[in-house]
């Protein structure tokens, strides 16, 4: 778990340094460093997309795991979740839905990519949290950006990340042997698609409920399961 303590303490210093650094930049300034972001984020989530060659299995995740999340109302409850802290948190708010927008937006940015989900698994299987270090650096500069622009709900996209990585490190130790390098690879595409849309909702081409897509990146897993039971 070490590692992803680290991350989530990276996560609220950086949204710190954003806050502390919101007032003094100028809106202009915001409008396009957020383009910028929302940019970067698409170029992370194409690489990621492309990990696997088994498109088939990575198409099929997306779309039936948007049927499961729609179905539980996943982004839903995100958004839920964070008006409830911001109401906890803040008698007031400037900006409507700007607590929750910042908190859902960071929380997706940093849950479902690659080194979430490949550096939670190493840490509970090797004991090696380098690539959640690594991550830990990544989302310590984005969280800066984003707090700067997004305000303080990004700061509790550290609870999300603490608990999506969390569970993911406690319970690989059950999944070892199902975790082969092809059903990595698969959940990694699915994962990067995901990325790809958030930068797209970012640019404000699209507005993806993103949050409802997330069960997709775990069926690469269940479909390995079934195929073994068959």
């Amino acid at each position: 778990m070490l590692g992803t303590i680290v991350n989530a303490l990276a996560i609220i210093a950086g949204s710190i340094a954003g806050v502390m650094l919101k007032k003094g930049i100028p809106e202009r300034y915001k409008e396009i460093v957020m383009s910028a972001v929302g940019l970067s984020v698409m170029l992370i989530g194409i690489k990621s997309a492309l990990s696997s060659d088994d498109l088939m299995i990575v198409i099929f995740s997306v779309i039936i795991g948007a049927f499961i999340g729609e179905f539980l109302g996943i982004e839903a409850h995100l958004e839920s979740f964070g008006s409830y802290i911001e109401k906890k948190v803040s008698s007031k708010s400037s900006d409507t839905g700007s607590f929750a927008r910042g908190f859902v937006t960071a929380s997706l940015v940093f849950c479902v990519g690659s080194m979430a989900i490949v550096g939670s698994l190493e840490s509970g299987l090797t004991g090696n949290h380098q690539t959640l270090f690594a991550k830990s650096i990544l989302d310590g500069v984005t969280s800066i950006i984003f707090a700067s622009t997004m305000g303080i709900g990004v700061l509790f996209s550290s609870v999300a990340v603490f608990i999506y990585q969390g569970a993911i490190t406690l319970s690989a130790v059950v999944m070892k042997n199902f975790l082969v390098p092809e059903t990595i690879s698969q959940m990694t595409s699915v994962g990067g698609l995901l990325i790809l849309a958030i930068g797209l909702n970012l640019l404000n081409i699209t507005k993806i409920r993103i949050g409802n897509l997330i069960p997709g990146i775990f069926l690469p897993l269940l479909y390995y399961l079934v195929m073994q039971v068959w």
